[in-house]
Protein backbone atom coordinates (compact mmCIF):
# COMPACT_ATOMS: atom_id res chain seq x y z
CA UNK A 1 0.00 0.00 0.00
CA UNK A 2 1.37 3.12 -0.77
CA UNK A 3 1.05 5.81 1.95
CA UNK A 4 1.01 9.76 1.37
CA UNK A 5 1.77 12.29 4.25
CA UNK A 6 0.71 15.55 3.61
CA UNK A 7 -0.25 18.81 5.30
CA UNK A 8 -3.58 21.02 5.11
CA UNK A 9 -3.28 23.39 2.67
CA UNK A 10 0.61 22.13 2.71
CA UNK A 11 2.99 22.78 -0.68
CA UNK A 12 2.33 19.88 -3.07
CA UNK A 13 4.42 16.80 -3.19
CA UNK A 14 6.03 14.92 -6.02
CA UNK A 15 5.25 11.39 -5.08
CA UNK A 16 5.71 8.40 -7.45
CA UNK A 17 2.08 6.82 -8.46
CA UNK A 18 1.36 5.30 -11.57
CA UNK A 19 -1.18 6.72 -13.90
CA UNK A 20 -4.15 4.04 -12.52
CA UNK A 21 -3.38 5.25 -9.06
CA UNK A 22 -3.11 8.72 -9.85
CA UNK A 23 -6.93 8.82 -11.74
CA UNK A 24 -8.20 7.05 -8.90
CA UNK A 25 -6.63 9.77 -6.37
CA UNK A 26 -8.67 12.49 -8.98
CA UNK A 27 -11.69 10.96 -9.19
CA UNK A 28 -12.07 10.44 -4.91
CA UNK A 29 -11.63 14.56 -4.85
CA UNK A 30 -10.15 13.96 -1.04
CA UNK A 31 -6.92 16.01 -2.67
CA UNK A 32 -5.74 18.19 -5.60
CA UNK A 33 -3.84 15.45 -7.66
CA UNK A 34 -1.89 16.34 -11.40
CA UNK A 35 0.77 14.39 -13.47
CA UNK A 36 3.95 15.84 -12.49
CA UNK A 37 5.37 17.57 -15.69
CA UNK A 38 9.05 17.25 -15.30
CA UNK A 39 9.02 13.66 -13.52
CA UNK A 40 7.37 11.04 -15.64
CA UNK A 41 5.98 8.20 -13.06
CA UNK A 42 5.66 10.93 -10.38
CA UNK A 43 2.25 13.09 -9.44
CA UNK A 44 1.90 15.88 -7.59
CA UNK A 45 -0.53 15.98 -4.77
CA UNK A 46 -2.03 18.84 -2.57
CA UNK A 47 -3.90 18.79 0.15
CA UNK A 48 -6.91 21.35 0.48
CA UNK A 49 -9.21 22.04 3.43
CA UNK A 50 -9.53 18.22 4.67
CA UNK A 51 -7.97 16.63 7.69
CA UNK A 52 -7.55 13.15 8.60
CA UNK A 53 -7.00 9.70 6.66
CA UNK A 54 -8.72 8.24 3.71
CA UNK A 55 -7.78 4.97 1.70
CA UNK A 56 -8.40 4.75 -1.90
CA UNK A 57 -8.95 1.36 -3.60
CA UNK A 58 -7.22 1.67 -7.08
CA UNK A 59 -8.83 -0.91 -9.72
CA UNK A 60 -6.56 -3.63 -10.35
CA UNK A 61 -3.66 -1.78 -7.87
CA UNK A 62 -1.96 -1.01 -5.12
CA UNK A 63 -4.50 1.21 -2.36
CA UNK A 64 -3.55 4.65 -1.71
CA UNK A 65 -4.06 5.76 1.79
CA UNK A 66 -3.87 9.54 2.51
CA UNK A 67 -2.90 10.89 6.04
CA UNK A 68 -3.53 15.24 5.97
CA UNK A 69 -2.15 16.44 8.97
CA UNK A 70 -4.07 19.51 10.47
CA UNK A 71 -2.23 22.93 10.72
CA UNK A 72 -3.69 23.49 14.51
CA UNK A 73 -2.63 21.53 17.40
CA UNK A 74 -4.89 18.27 17.30
CA UNK A 75 -6.24 18.85 21.21
CA UNK A 76 -7.06 22.45 19.96
CA UNK A 77 -9.04 20.74 16.69
CA UNK A 78 -11.03 18.50 19.25
CA UNK A 79 -12.01 21.55 21.00
CA UNK A 80 -13.30 23.19 18.10
CA UNK A 81 -15.35 20.06 17.23
CA UNK A 82 -16.32 19.36 20.60
CA UNK A 83 -17.91 22.91 21.57
CA UNK A 84 -19.82 23.30 18.07
CA UNK A 85 -21.81 20.14 20.10
CA UNK A 86 -21.91 21.42 23.37
CA UNK A 87 -21.34 24.64 24.39
CA UNK A 88 -19.08 23.22 27.45
CA UNK A 89 -17.18 21.73 24.77
CA UNK A 90 -14.11 19.42 26.05
CA UNK A 91 -12.01 20.65 29.21
CA UNK A 92 -8.68 20.68 28.42
CA UNK A 93 -7.57 18.38 31.06
CA UNK A 94 -9.48 15.80 29.66
CA UNK A 95 -7.97 15.79 26.01
CA UNK A 96 -4.33 15.57 27.14
CA UNK A 97 -3.84 14.16 24.02
CA UNK A 98 0.26 15.94 22.77
CA UNK A 99 1.29 12.23 22.41
CA UNK A 100 -0.99 11.82 19.42
CA UNK A 101 0.23 13.68 16.08
CA UNK A 102 -2.51 12.21 14.25
CA UNK A 103 -6.16 13.24 14.34
CA UNK A 104 -7.91 9.20 13.88
CA UNK A 105 -5.43 8.33 16.82
CA UNK A 106 -6.26 11.12 19.48
CA UNK A 107 -10.18 10.94 18.45
CA UNK A 108 -10.14 6.88 18.65
CA UNK A 109 -8.09 7.42 22.30
CA UNK A 110 -10.40 10.33 23.30
CA UNK A 111 -13.67 8.40 22.38
CA UNK A 112 -12.65 4.86 24.26
CA UNK A 113 -11.86 7.00 27.75
CA UNK A 114 -15.09 8.91 27.35
CA UNK A 115 -17.14 5.60 26.10
CA UNK A 116 -15.36 3.42 29.17
CA UNK A 117 -16.36 6.11 31.67
CA UNK A 118 -20.67 6.01 29.92
CA UNK A 119 -20.39 2.12 30.42
CA UNK A 120 -18.50 2.10 34.23
CA UNK A 121 -21.66 1.98 35.72
CA UNK A 122 -23.50 -0.58 33.23
CA UNK A 123 -25.25 -0.01 29.84
CA UNK A 124 -28.11 2.74 30.11
CA UNK A 125 -32.04 1.43 30.01
CA UNK A 126 -34.67 2.93 28.04
CA UNK A 127 -37.94 2.30 26.41
CA UNK A 128 -38.14 1.94 23.08
CA UNK A 129 -41.50 2.07 20.93
CA UNK A 130 -41.39 -1.34 19.07
CA UNK A 131 -43.65 -2.43 16.36
CA UNK A 132 -43.72 -6.28 15.43
CA UNK A 133 -45.90 -9.27 14.75
CA UNK A 134 -46.24 -11.66 17.04
CA UNK A 135 -48.69 -14.58 18.51
CA UNK A 136 -49.91 -13.08 21.72
CA UNK A 137 -51.40 -9.60 22.75
CA UNK A 138 -49.12 -7.22 23.97
CA UNK A 139 -49.76 -3.53 24.09
CA UNK A 140 -52.02 -2.07 21.26
CA UNK A 141 -53.20 -3.61 17.80
CA UNK A 142 -52.01 -1.61 14.90
CA UNK A 143 -55.47 -2.17 13.57
CA UNK A 144 -54.56 -0.74 9.93
CA UNK A 145 -51.92 -3.12 9.49
CA UNK A 146 -53.38 -6.12 10.66
CA UNK A 147 -56.07 -5.71 8.04
CA UNK A 148 -53.73 -4.95 5.24
CA UNK A 149 -51.81 -7.93 5.95
CA UNK A 150 -53.90 -10.41 7.10
CA UNK A 151 -56.75 -9.84 5.70
CA UNK A 152 -58.94 -10.42 8.60
CA UNK A 153 -57.46 -13.10 10.01
CA UNK A 154 -56.95 -13.38 14.00
CA UNK A 155 -53.59 -14.64 14.64
CA UNK A 156 -50.41 -13.22 13.83
CA UNK A 157 -51.00 -10.06 15.30
CA UNK A 158 -49.22 -7.12 14.38
CA UNK A 159 -48.81 -4.60 17.67
CA UNK A 160 -47.19 -1.96 18.77
CA UNK A 161 -45.96 -1.65 22.31
CA UNK A 162 -43.01 -0.21 24.74
CA UNK A 163 -40.08 -2.40 25.61
CA UNK A 164 -37.56 -1.58 28.47
CA UNK A 165 -34.31 -2.50 26.85
CA UNK A 166 -30.72 -1.56 26.98
CA UNK A 167 -30.93 -1.52 22.74
CA UNK A 168 -31.65 1.88 22.64
CA UNK A 169 -30.35 5.20 19.95
CA UNK A 170 -27.61 5.83 22.95
CA UNK A 171 -26.01 2.71 22.73
CA UNK A 172 -26.93 1.94 19.55
CA UNK A 173 -24.75 5.28 18.69
CA UNK A 174 -21.61 4.24 20.87
CA UNK A 175 -21.49 0.07 19.13
CA UNK A 176 -21.93 1.88 15.44
CA UNK A 177 -18.90 4.26 16.35
CA UNK A 178 -17.03 1.18 17.87
CA UNK A 179 -17.58 -0.79 14.93
CA UNK A 180 -16.62 2.55 12.75
CA UNK A 181 -13.13 2.94 14.49
CA UNK A 182 -11.93 -0.58 14.47
CA UNK A 183 -12.70 -0.95 10.13
CA UNK A 184 -10.99 2.30 9.84
CA UNK A 185 -7.59 2.04 7.88
CA UNK A 186 -4.81 1.91 9.85
CA UNK A 187 -3.72 4.22 12.89
CA UNK A 188 -5.41 2.79 15.89
CA UNK A 189 -2.63 2.34 18.65
CA UNK A 190 -2.80 -1.04 19.41
CA UNK A 191 -4.08 -0.42 23.43
CA UNK A 192 -6.48 1.28 21.89
CA UNK A 193 -7.29 -0.51 19.53
CA UNK A 194 -7.75 -4.08 22.41
CA UNK A 195 -9.96 -1.51 24.32
CA UNK A 196 -12.13 -0.70 21.67
CA UNK A 197 -12.74 -4.48 21.30
CA UNK A 198 -13.74 -4.75 24.46
CA UNK A 199 -16.30 -2.30 24.47
CA UNK A 200 -17.59 -3.97 21.25
CA UNK A 201 -18.11 -7.19 23.51
CA UNK A 202 -20.01 -5.24 25.86
CA UNK A 203 -22.35 -3.85 23.14
CA UNK A 204 -22.45 -7.25 21.25
CA UNK A 205 -26.08 -7.59 22.08
CA UNK A 206 -27.25 -3.63 20.57
CA UNK A 207 -28.72 -3.51 17.09
CA UNK A 208 -25.29 -2.45 14.63
CA UNK A 209 -26.75 -0.03 12.55
CA UNK A 210 -26.48 -1.07 8.58
CA UNK A 211 -24.34 1.47 6.36
CA UNK A 212 -26.01 4.50 5.07
CA UNK A 213 -28.75 4.39 7.48
CA UNK A 214 -29.59 7.16 9.25
CA UNK A 215 -28.60 7.92 12.72
CA UNK A 216 -31.21 7.37 16.04
CA UNK A 217 -31.81 10.36 17.62
CA UNK A 218 -31.16 11.11 21.08
CA UNK A 219 -31.57 14.21 22.95
CA UNK A 220 -29.50 15.34 26.74
CA UNK A 221 -31.74 14.18 29.45
CA UNK A 222 -31.04 13.42 33.35
CA UNK A 223 -30.57 9.84 32.65
CA UNK A 224 -28.54 9.91 30.00
CA UNK A 225 -25.55 12.67 31.81
CA UNK A 226 -23.16 10.21 31.99
CA UNK A 227 -23.27 8.94 27.87
CA UNK A 228 -23.57 12.79 26.92
CA UNK A 229 -19.70 13.10 25.79
CA UNK A 230 -19.31 10.26 25.01
CA UNK A 231 -22.35 10.41 22.75
CA UNK A 232 -21.45 13.17 20.99
CA UNK A 233 -17.79 11.93 20.35
CA UNK A 234 -19.74 9.16 18.71
CA UNK A 235 -21.15 11.68 16.31
CA UNK A 236 -18.34 13.56 15.60
CA UNK A 237 -16.93 9.84 14.44
CA UNK A 238 -19.74 8.74 12.34
CA UNK A 239 -20.10 12.13 10.92
CA UNK A 240 -16.49 12.42 10.02
CA UNK A 241 -15.94 8.59 8.61
CA UNK A 242 -19.01 9.45 6.41
CA UNK A 243 -16.16 9.35 4.08
CA UNK A 244 -17.27 6.08 2.22
CA UNK A 245 -18.17 5.69 -1.06
CA UNK A 246 -18.03 4.88 -4.91
CA UNK A 247 -17.06 7.77 -7.62
CA UNK A 248 -17.23 5.69 -10.30
CA UNK A 249 -15.19 3.01 -10.07
CA UNK A 250 -13.43 4.20 -7.14
CA UNK A 251 -13.80 2.82 -3.62
CA UNK A 252 -13.21 5.42 -0.85
CA UNK A 253 -12.89 4.37 2.89
CA UNK A 254 -11.94 6.91 5.36
CA UNK A 255 -11.76 9.60 8.03
CA UNK A 256 -12.23 13.28 7.17
CA UNK A 257 -12.79 16.65 8.43
CA UNK A 258 -13.59 19.51 6.52
CA UNK A 259 -11.40 22.47 8.65
CA UNK A 260 -13.76 25.33 6.97
CA UNK A 261 -16.99 23.35 8.19
CA UNK A 262 -14.95 23.50 11.45
CA UNK A 263 -14.29 26.77 12.06
CA UNK A 264 -17.54 27.66 10.62
CA UNK A 265 -19.58 25.58 13.28
CA UNK A 266 -17.32 26.99 15.85
CA UNK A 267 -17.61 30.18 15.41
CA UNK A 268 -21.39 30.94 15.02
CA UNK A 269 -21.83 28.44 17.94
CA UNK A 270 -19.36 29.93 20.38
CA UNK A 271 -20.54 34.02 19.26
CA UNK A 272 -24.36 32.60 20.16
CA UNK A 273 -23.06 31.83 23.19
CA UNK A 274 -21.25 35.01 23.63
CA UNK A 275 -24.41 37.07 23.44
CA UNK A 276 -26.80 35.10 24.86
CA UNK A 277 -27.11 37.44 28.16
CA UNK A 278 -27.30 40.74 25.66
CA UNK A 279 -31.17 40.26 24.46
CA UNK A 280 -32.30 39.45 21.17
CA UNK A 281 -32.00 35.55 19.32
CA UNK A 282 -29.30 34.43 17.17
CA UNK A 283 -30.02 32.63 13.82
CA UNK A 284 -27.34 29.86 12.18
CA UNK A 285 -27.54 29.59 8.21
CA UNK A 286 -31.20 31.11 8.10
CA UNK A 287 -32.03 31.85 4.59
CA UNK A 288 -32.77 36.17 3.36
CA UNK A 289 -32.50 37.54 0.36
CA UNK A 290 -31.07 40.23 -1.51
CA UNK A 291 -33.64 41.19 -4.14
CA UNK A 292 -37.54 42.05 -3.10
CA UNK A 293 -38.66 39.45 -5.56
CA UNK A 294 -37.04 37.28 -3.51
CA UNK A 295 -35.16 35.41 -6.15
CA UNK A 296 -31.88 35.67 -4.73
CA UNK A 297 -31.23 33.64 -1.96
CA UNK A 298 -28.63 34.62 0.91
CA UNK A 299 -27.31 32.14 3.82
CA UNK A 300 -25.47 34.22 5.83
CA UNK A 301 -23.45 31.53 8.45
CA UNK A 302 -24.52 34.12 11.64
CA UNK A 303 -27.18 37.06 12.38
CA UNK A 304 -28.19 38.56 15.54
CA UNK A 305 -31.76 39.57 15.79
CA UNK A 306 -33.44 42.20 18.18
CA UNK A 307 -36.40 40.57 19.97
CA UNK A 308 -38.51 42.14 17.72
CA UNK A 309 -37.13 41.25 14.47
CA UNK A 310 -34.56 43.53 12.90
CA UNK A 311 -30.99 42.54 12.18
CA UNK A 312 -28.39 43.92 14.65
CA UNK A 313 -25.54 42.18 13.36
CA UNK A 314 -24.34 39.59 10.24
CA UNK A 315 -21.28 37.85 10.27
CA UNK A 316 -19.68 35.31 8.44
CA UNK A 317 -16.99 32.49 9.21
CA UNK A 318 -13.74 31.72 6.78
CA UNK A 319 -11.13 29.23 7.20
CA UNK A 320 -9.48 30.65 4.67
CA UNK A 321 -10.31 33.64 2.10
CA UNK A 322 -11.88 32.92 -0.95
CA UNK A 323 -10.16 34.04 -3.97
CA UNK A 324 -11.44 32.95 -7.45
CA UNK A 325 -9.82 33.85 -10.78
CA UNK A 326 -11.00 37.52 -11.29
CA UNK A 327 -12.57 37.99 -8.20
CA UNK A 328 -9.85 38.74 -5.58
CA UNK A 329 -12.02 40.11 -2.87
CA UNK A 330 -15.03 37.94 -3.38
CA UNK A 331 -15.40 37.79 0.39
CA UNK A 332 -15.83 41.12 0.74
CA UNK A 333 -18.39 41.65 -2.33
CA UNK A 334 -20.47 38.65 -0.32
CA UNK A 335 -20.21 40.38 3.07
CA UNK A 336 -21.56 44.03 1.32
CA UNK A 337 -24.49 42.15 -0.12
CA UNK A 338 -25.70 40.66 3.31
CA UNK A 339 -25.04 44.24 4.06
CA UNK A 340 -27.11 46.11 1.76
CA UNK A 341 -30.72 43.20 2.26
CA UNK A 342 -30.29 43.77 5.93
CA UNK A 343 -29.93 47.18 6.36
CA UNK A 344 -26.89 46.93 8.63
CA UNK A 345 -24.18 49.62 8.80
CA UNK A 346 -22.01 47.26 9.69
CA UNK A 347 -20.50 43.33 8.17
CA UNK A 348 -18.04 41.17 9.67
CA UNK A 349 -16.06 38.35 8.11
CA UNK A 350 -14.13 35.89 10.74
CA UNK A 351 -11.21 34.56 9.31
CA UNK A 352 -8.76 31.83 10.92
CA UNK A 353 -5.38 34.18 11.68
CA UNK A 354 -2.85 33.37 9.00
CA UNK A 355 -5.19 32.93 5.92
CA UNK A 356 -6.33 36.59 5.86
CA UNK A 357 -5.09 40.56 7.23
CA UNK A 358 -7.22 41.89 9.70
CA UNK A 359 -8.64 45.72 8.60
CA UNK A 360 -11.71 47.11 7.80
CA UNK A 361 -13.16 48.79 4.64
CA UNK A 362 -15.26 52.11 4.08
CA UNK A 363 -17.23 50.99 1.22
CA UNK A 364 -17.77 54.51 -0.80
CA UNK A 365 -21.21 56.26 -1.43
CA UNK A 366 -22.79 52.92 0.57
CA UNK A 367 -21.82 54.21 4.44
CA UNK A 368 -21.26 50.69 4.94
CA UNK A 369 -18.26 49.22 6.70
CA UNK A 370 -16.69 45.90 6.51
CA UNK A 371 -14.81 44.58 9.41
CA UNK A 372 -12.17 41.29 8.56
CA UNK A 373 -11.39 39.73 12.09
CA UNK A 374 -8.51 37.30 12.25
CA UNK A 375 -9.23 34.83 15.39
CA UNK A 376 -5.98 32.99 16.46
CA UNK A 377 -7.14 29.28 17.14
CA UNK A 378 -3.00 28.21 18.02
CA UNK A 379 -3.64 29.37 21.64
CA UNK A 380 -5.27 27.61 24.47
CA UNK A 381 -9.33 27.09 24.31
CA UNK A 382 -9.98 30.13 27.35
CA UNK A 383 -7.98 32.71 24.56
CA UNK A 384 -9.85 31.24 21.64
CA UNK A 385 -13.24 32.07 23.61
CA UNK A 386 -11.96 35.39 25.05
CA UNK A 387 -11.73 36.78 21.45
CA UNK A 388 -14.86 35.78 20.52
CA UNK A 389 -16.37 37.44 23.72
CA UNK A 390 -14.71 40.80 22.31
CA UNK A 391 -16.16 40.20 18.80
CA UNK A 392 -19.66 39.97 21.23
CA UNK A 393 -19.07 42.74 23.20
CA UNK A 394 -18.26 45.00 19.88
CA UNK A 395 -21.84 43.63 17.59
CA UNK A 396 -23.19 44.91 21.39
CA UNK A 397 -21.70 48.09 21.09
CA UNK A 398 -21.95 48.93 17.51
CA UNK A 399 -25.71 47.26 16.70
CA UNK A 400 -28.15 50.12 15.79
CA UNK A 401 -30.44 51.24 17.78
Amino acid sequence: MTVIELTEHGAALSVPLDDAAGRALLAARLVEAAPDPYRPGRWRVKAGGKVGVATVAVPGGEAVTVRIVPKVPIARLLFLLGYSLSAKGWRNEEVRLGEESELLPALARLFERQAEKALRQGLLQGYRSTEETSLVVRGRIREAEQIRRHHGRLIPLEIAHDEYTSDIAENQLLRAACERLCRLPGGIPHDVRGRLLRLRVRLADITLLGRGQELPSWRPTRLNTRYQNALRLAELVLRGASVEHRPGDVTVNGFLFDMARVFEDFVTVALREALADSGGHCALQATHHLDERQAIRMVPDFVWHADDGPPLAVADAKYKAEKPAGFPDADLYQMLAYCIALNLPEGHLIYAKGNAPHAAHRVRHARITIHQHALELDQPPAGILAEIEALARWLVVVAPV
